[in-house]
């Protein structure tokens, strides 16, 4: 958890929020401006929405800032006088990069190096990033270590290994700090139910309130170690505070450690669910075939993340749905 010394060092910052309209990004300067920092977002709003923003959009320490991380100006004005940069922005799923891979590779690798350039450009302090789970491809050892990858299995997850290249390569190039997170399936307030790459948990919350089946892929025994909001928050904020020489310039799980089958998810759904609509109790789950490209079991070691950034996981599964769910329920 964030200690007085770490509010003190937020509240001096300034700190640029790539993606900052989207699910993670919104809610990371959300926190950040109640910390006090002053606080820029950079979004193209392709996928992020500017009802994210409604909340922060008049603060006097916010400024967004509409524009394209494939474009190397906009990344160079967005840094400027930037303490530090916690950069979201992406083009998420693994889906969308196999029908699309070449988009995908200009936002998450070419807007990327952008990024990079323009941090290394404006000297700033430490840069933080969001890099992915899809990175252990293959690999079937559990739980999943940082040191130990497979082969990726979709272009999303090659974008996403990509970027931990190109970071490892400018600190040692240029002497530029950076964090990378691998998020493990985060969910929570704010992530978009709609759309075709929609994540799971807002997708099937959205069905089940509409008293439609949500299809799960494959039998239901895939398992993911699904990691509550607010946790990641925890981890963004440890990575730029920290001031153990040994954290930085290093990859992190973010994750709880702890791994959930989608049977078992979908029943939780329902059961908290039920509690403001008894009907979804009833209501059957179907099954479809399992999605290319997909990981069949995916758990996180948080050791690492423990022993050198502090990091302390506030809401197992369990909890962080208790909290998904109201918030659904209430803003949907």
């Amino acid at each position: 958890m964030i200690i007085e010394s770490q509010k003190e060092k937020i509240s001096s910052s300034k700190i640029l929020v790539t993606g900052g309209a989207g699910f993670i990004g919104s809610n990371l300067c959300e926190v950040l401006l109640q910390l006090g920092a002053q606080v820029t977002c950079l979004d193209n709003f392709a996928t992020g929405y500017r009802s994210n923003l409604d909340k922060i959009i008049n603060h006097k320490n916010f400024t967004l800032i509409e524009g394209d991380i494939r474009d190397l100006e906009t990344c160079q004005k967005a840094c400027e006088n930037m303490d530090f940069i916690l950069h979201e922005a992406a083009l998420g799923s693994v889906p969308r990069s196999l029908k699309d891979p070449i988009t995908s590779n200009e936002v998450n690798v070419t807007g990327f190096l952008n990024m990079l350039i323009a941090a290394r450009d404006n000297t700033i302090k430490r840069f933080v990033y969001a890099a992915s789970s899809s990175t252990y491809g293959d690999s079937k050892s559990l739980p999943k270590v940082e040191d130990k990858i497979g082969k990726p299995l979709s272009p999303y997850a090659i974008t996403k290994y990509v970027n931990e290249l190109y970071a490892d390569n400018f600190h040692k190039s240029y002497n530029l700090d950076t964090i990378g997170l691998r998020y493990f399936n985060v969910f929570g307030r704010k992530q978009d139910p709609n759309g075709a790459y929609a994540a799971v948990i807002p997708k099937f919350v959205m069905q089940f309130m509409a008293h439609e089946s949500p299809i799960i892929n494959g039998d239901g025994t895939y398992s993911r170690d699904f990691t509550y909001i607010d946790n990641v928050i925890q981890m963004n904020l440890l990575a730029i505070t920290t001031e153990n020489a040994a954290a930085v310039n290093e990859v992190y799980n973010t994750a709880v450690g702890d791994r959930t089958n989608l049977v078992e998810l979908t029943e939780l759904l329902k059961k908290y669910l039920s509690k403001f609509d008894p009907e979804i109790a009833k209501i059957e789950v179907g099954h479809g075939p399992n999605r290319p490209g997909d990981i069949p079991h995916s758990l996180a070691s948080v050791e690492k993340a423990k022993n050198l950034l502090g990091y302390t996981p506030t809401h197992k599964l369990d909890a962080g749905l208790k909290e998904a769910v109201e918030w659904y329920w209430e803003n949907l």
